[in-house]
């Protein structure tokens, strides 16, 4: 079946038309511009998210000249916002999912910090959507309700009022094992008198939309990381991907088992279809492409695509921890700072570049250590995908600090064509999850060229150098 699949992101709204005889036959896409304000604000205008999905899924539609038989929609998983359900008006901005202001929020709560780990699988942190959603009830809106924002969108295109389990296990108030809404972990939000939306399964079809011309039923919605961890074909566990988009995101299949992580990572549901859920467990690194946006607006590079032709073969000793937002899992210091270390005046621009780049990679490398160290199962090899992947320079820094090959995904499209993949199944369950995940062969794969012996050194220098961007004493 033909699948209009939409990935509403950070920094963009994309749609691809995926046919299942000539594939891909219609990409549009289009900028989002969140707004960043004084104290870690970071929001969105909820209207321009909405228009964004109408906008490309119209246009994408265009260009296939096909109808379809199913829409899919991927979301950002942790941006929340108050709205209407009346009349579907947004009554406050979208807080997005690097929004810090609910960090008094989860200060507040810190005792209770092992149950929250216990029941959700989640560190206690405002990145997560529960917090945000007791900020804007103290803060700023008492009114309507307040959710994830795919639920508002969902309902401005369907009428339903609904979650997926993949975003509701990304709110700090769901259990993780019953995949339901915890009255008690509501109740410390001050959250357990809200309205909130229906939890279901990624392979439910949640109504029918007229927006793209006639009723379409929609299915297959699901977190955009989750997506992606789906459409590189990690169904098995100890099978992980790396998303390099704003962030980096490194989910990694634990199965029918949610880890509950002893060294800072996370877990959450990957997918629930046909009866069944597989878990996994994921770590964050805030600013990768960022990071690059950060060295634009110095003047180093123009553009990302000057990456590799700006960067030295060689760091000539300058370490770089972008901690431009700072540092998510494993340390989860939003108090920590960028920093870079060992410049001279011999120090180029190009030597930056590749500390930044290296710098990325480091974190990387933390998350896929702290991965196998969880779950009794070191990674072997890591899928990537994302925008940042066109970067030979960076990809081949993971590699040698990784110290494990790295498959890079040959479509730029990995979280629509998740999503299409769950659409397809919403519609024909009997189908199973294997048929409609198509396989692969990496566009490139990167071999490690540094010795474990260098790797080490780096990653002991570098984390050293980490330490030094947060208090020590108010370590968690």
């Amino acid at each position: 079946m033909t699948v209009l699949a939409i990935d509403q992101g950070t920094s963009g709204t994309k749609a691809v038309v995926l046919d299942p005889e000539d594939g891909i036959v219609g990409v549009a896409e289009i900028p989002i511009h969140p707004h960043y304000l004084p104290g870690g604000g970071v929001e969105q205008d909820p209207q321009e998210l909405l228009e964004s999905i109408l906008h490309v899924g119209r246009a994408a539609l265009d260009q296939a000249g096909r109808p379809v038989q199913a829409v899919a929609l991927a979301n950002q998983g942790e941006t929340v916002l108050a709205w209407d359900p009346d009349t579907g008006r947004p009554l406050t901005s979208a807080l997005v999912w690097q929004d810090r202001r609910a960090e008094s929020v989860c200060a507040e709560l810190g005792e209770h910090r092992q149950a929250f780990a216990a029941r959700t699988g989640l560190v206690l942190d405002s990145y997560f959507s529960a917090p945000k959603m007791a900020w804007i009830r103290r803060n700023l809106e008492t009114g309507g309700v307040v959710t994830t924002s795919d639920t508002w969108l969902l309902h401005r295109l369907t009428g339903a009022f609904v979650t997926d389990v993949t975003t509701a296990s990304r709110s700090l108030a769901v259990d993780l094992d019953s995949r339901r809404w915890d009255d008690e972990l509501l109740n410390l939000f001050g959250l357990d008198s809200e309205t909130l939306p229906d939890i279901v399964s990624n392979d439910t079809v949640i109504g029918t939309t007229s927006a793209f011309g006639a009723e379409i039923p929609v299915g297959g919605i699901i977190v955009d990381q989750q997506a992606a961890l789906l459409a590189e074909g990690c169904t098995t566990p100890s099978m992980a991907k790396c998303t390099f988009g704003t962030g980096a995101f490194l989910l990694a299949n634990t199965g029918p088992t949610g880890v509950r992580s002893k060294s800072g990572l996370t877990s959450s549901v990957a997918w629930a279809t046909g009866g069944e859920t597989t878990y996994c467990i994921d770590g964050q690194v805030y600013t990768a492409a960022s990071a690059v946006r950060w060295l634009c607006s110095l003047g180093v590079i123009a553009g990302a695509d000057e990456l590799d032709t700006t960067a030295a073969p060689e760091s000539n000793g300058t370490l770089c921890v972008p901690a431009l937002a700072g540092l998510a899992a494993p340390w989860w210091r939003s108090d920590a700072t960028a920093s870079v270390a060992g410049m001279t005046l011999s120090t180029g621009r190009g030597h930056l570049v590749r500390a930044v780049l290296e710098g990325i990679a480091a974190q990387v490398a933390e998350l896929v250590t702290t991965v196998g160290r969880d779950t009794g199962a070191p990674l072997d090899r890591l899928r990537v995908d994302g925008g940042l992947t066109r970067s030979k320079v960076l990809m081949q820094a993971v590699a040698d600090i990784v110290q494990i090959p790295i498959d890079v995904y040959p479509s730029p499209h990995a979280t629509a064509l998740g999503a299409a993949a769950l659409a397809e199944l919403s519609l024909d369950p009997a189908r199973g999850l294997a048929a409609v995940v198509p396989s692969w062969n990496p566009s490139s794969t990167f071999e490690p060229q540094w010795s474990s012996e260098r790797s080490e050194e780096f990653r002991t220098t570098w984390r050293d150098l980490a330490a030094t961007t947060f208090s020590p004493q108010e370590n968690v």
